[in-house]
């Protein structure tokens, strides 16, 4: 398995393929909610590949502010689940963060996913809300 963390559209376009598969088919979420605004072409996607053309894992990060970023989208394919790549690909957007000189990163976290972001050091920030119907909660971590 491999990371790679940059905004290539390349890197961009495995991250997509991705997504698709797990928020749009396997989620059901519409996709025109799944792919918005902030996939932009400078975007920073980090990418699991499990050989060079199989992406497996992904996730973005978008900039809130000269010292925040905002992790979003993680997601990894259902055969590679289990294997601690959501963690991998959450180090990677920190580590590209960090060299870029982001201070704190925030992730709006579905309840469920809670426990995932609180072992990778992230802390509540928040109360309980509704993100398009589902219960989150949002998590911080300081880089």
């Amino acid at each position: 398995m491999n990371v790679h963390t940059g905004s290539e559209p390349w890197n961009h376009a495995a991250a997509l393929a991705v997504r698709l598969n797990v928020f749009v088919q396997e989620r059901n979420i519409a996709i025109e909610d799944e792919f918005d605004d902030h996939d932009l072409p400078d975007t920073v996607y980090a990418v699991v590949y499990a050989d060079a053309k199989t992406p497996v894992a992904t996730g973005r990060y978008q900039p809130l502010d000269a010292d925040t970023i905002r992790i979003a989208r993680i997601a990894t394919l259902k055969d590679y689940r289990g294997q601690h790549l959501g963690a991998q690909v959450v180090a990677a957007l920190e580590d590209k963060a960090r060299q870029e000189g982001y201070k704190t990163s925030l992730i709006h976290s579905e309840l469920t996913a809670q426990g995932f972001y609180e072992r990778q050091g992230y802390v509540v920030s928040s109360e309980m809300y509704l993100e398009d119907g589902v219960p989150c909660v949002n998590v911080e971590k300081k880089l």
